[in-house]
């Protein structure tokens, strides 16, 4: 061997070892990072992947560097498939601890009281959705010792998952909380104020998903219904070639309706201020009630005549494009300045226009619609406001005793009563959508198996308006996933706390409401007959014209009285 030779068997060696030093390094979950925190008065478990075979060394250092175990730390190592776990001695509630494992640090980790909070739409409400009611309260409160981590939404049909995508933990600051969810915050600080106990928060929630979503498949087996809706989707080929033809057929049936519209075809658009609707009907804003202008012959009103609801033909609803549109006078105190115009809530989607020019919309029924309106768009005298609704299934119309105002400042103009209305685009029912995500099992796998090594000192589960019309079988699926839950924890006892539907629906739909009480009923059965389940009361927290009530403050502290109040009874 030359020189040359052997100098490049050296560098070849060097880096080889290299690489198997950088391919060693420890892995950790998505769950194990920096901010994190970890259930008090439990063992503390670490697990990950390594290289097979390699040593895990796991050190605990408090705020003073000092170590708050074995000195040396504990140590294990990773098998032959490169796995490792490990539990190390119960922190004392509080902190900062660094977390170091070999050569992975993990900083500013919390002990204290963490909670699953899991279910659908009204769990995943955001604090943002809320700020009607709680906004300078909100504002005004920190708390590094409150934190949440929310779990990415994933759909995973074949096996249960071991991580999650990528997420980190976050502290109630100004940056982070409306991303919170808002039964979780009020639940936390109330919590936090009333026993100085650090709260983690553990997000998983996905809004519309029946509990189903959430069961192991092992755990499902009583309800083959259940897994052979699963089994019909398991195909991935299936699935993707589902998605592609849902996607053409929205996008013919919007481009349809876009190019057949003629408030946006017209030379002059329906959205301008100076269009002249003076031959549309009349109608009032909230009860869709049309008072004149109905005309016959080759009008597009004609289909109308005889009834007097905009939103639908006298037997069905019509769906497509609806255009509104009002002239509203402002005083010379708001012109010029910056505002917002407050439409209530719409079914199903809107673009909002004042004086021509476009300033929101929203793609759904349920997010209120609370629009900025720019400085100098606003004039003294008469200003339009043009609303252009889609309608895509059901009945097109705005949700009754909701705010509709132009608000400036302290001042505020309503929008409600009479606008004037036309027909934009009448078109066939939007094509259907399957949600993966409402699939059994499918959630359990990505959303809630990856969590399974963390203590945790209870779920919270606010889930069952997707389930109301099975009712007479949520019974039993709830005990399932109840026990699948403790199961999967490896935790007997862990506390369950089930927080009752809200009160819902217009008191004139008495059939509706009928099978919500019943759903209430089954609720508080579940939370009877299972140990260690507590039903939170919440019917009375309810707003008829909204699945999403507001007052998640109240029903917060509610919670936190459970939890405080299983605390004193496990003591």
């Amino acid at each position: 061997m030359n020189q040359s030779q052997k100098y490049l068997s050296i560098a070849l060696a060097t880096l080889t070892a290299l690489s198997f030093s950088v391919d060693a390094k420890v892995k950790l979950p998505g769950m194990i990072s920096s901010g994190m925190i970890v259930q008090r008065e439990q063992p503390v478990k670490l697990w990950g992947t390594a290289d097979p075979g390699e040593s895990i060394n796991v050190k605990v250092t408090n705020s003073k560097n000092k170590s708050t175990g074995p000195r040396k730390g504990v140590d294990t190592t990773a098998d032959s498939d490169g796995k490792w776990s490990i539990e190390y001695p119960a922190l004392k509630a509080g902190g900062p601890y660094t977390i170091t494992i070999n050569d992975e640090v993990v900083n500013d980790v919390l002990s204290g009281d963490v909670f699953l909070c899991s279910g659908q739409s009204n769990m995943e409400l955001p604090v943002g959705r809320v700020t009607d009611m709680f906004a300078d309260e909100i504002a005004s409160y920190d708390n590094p010792s409150i934190r949440q981590i929310i779990i990415p939404q994933v759909v995973e049909f074949h096996k249960p998952l071991d991580d999650i995508n990528p997420s980190q933990w976050k502290p109630v600051n100004a940056e982070n909380v409306m991303s919170f969810s808002a039964l979780a915050y009020f639940f936390a600080k109330d919590l936090y104020e009333r026993t100085g106990v650090p709260v983690g928060i553990i997000n998983s929630s996905w809004g519309g998903t029946p509990v189903e979503s959430w069961i192991s498949e092992k755990n499902l087996a009583e309800f083959p219904r259940a897994l052979n809706i699963k089994r019909i989707y398991e195909d991935d080929g299936y699935r993707d070639r589902i998605k592609q033809l849902e996607g053409e057929n929205y996008a013919r049936w919007n481009a349809t309706m876009y190019a057949n519209d003629p408030g946006l075809q017209e030379s002059v658009k329906w959205y301008d201020p100076n269009y002249d609707d003076s031959s549309w009907v009349t109608t009032d804003l909230i009860t869709g009630t049309m008072t004149d202008g109905t005309v016959t012959g080759d009008d597009r009103h004609n289909a109308w005549k005889g009834n007097d609801q905009w939103s639908n033909d006298g037997l069905n609803p019509v769906n497509g494009s609806h255009w509104l549109r009002k002239n509203v006078t402002l005083p010379a105190s708001m012109a010029g300045k910056p505002g917002i115009i407050r439409l209530g809530c719409i079914v199903d989607a809107d673009s909002v226009y004042i004086n021509g020019k476009f300033v929101g919309t929203t793609s759904y029924q349920y997010p209120p619609r609370i629009y900025n309106i720019p400085e100098g768009l606003l004039k003294e005298g008469v200003n339009n406001v043009t609303v252009r609704v889609i309608s895509q299934n059901g009945n097109p119309h705005f949700v009754a005793e909701k705010p509709y105002k132009i608000i400036v400042g302290d001042q505020e103009v309503s929008l409600e009563g009479k606008w004037r209305y036309h027909l934009g685009t009448p078109m066939p029912a939007g094509p259907a959508m399957e949600f993966y995500c409402y699939k059994p099992t499918v959630l359990y796998n990505s959303m809630i198996n990856p969590l399974i090594n963390l203590p945790v000192a209870g779920a919270v589960w606010y889930q069952g308006e997707s389930n109301v019309e099975r009712r007479n079988e949520y019974r039993q699926l709830l005990k399932t996933m109840i026990a699948d839950w403790r199961e999967a924890f490896n935790d007997d006892d862990m506390p369950f706390y089930i927080v009752e539907l809200a009160d819902f629906l217009h008191p004139s739909d008495r059939r509706g409401r009928d099978a919500w009480a019943e759903m209430r009923k089954v609720q508080a059965q579940v939370a009877d007959e299972v140990p260690g389940a507590t039903l939170i009361k919440n019917s009375d927290l309810g707003e008829w014209n909204d699945i999403h009530p507001l007052d998640k403050k109240t029903l917060g502290k509610r919670v936190a009285d459970a939890v405080i109040n299983n605390i004193n009874i496990t003591k």
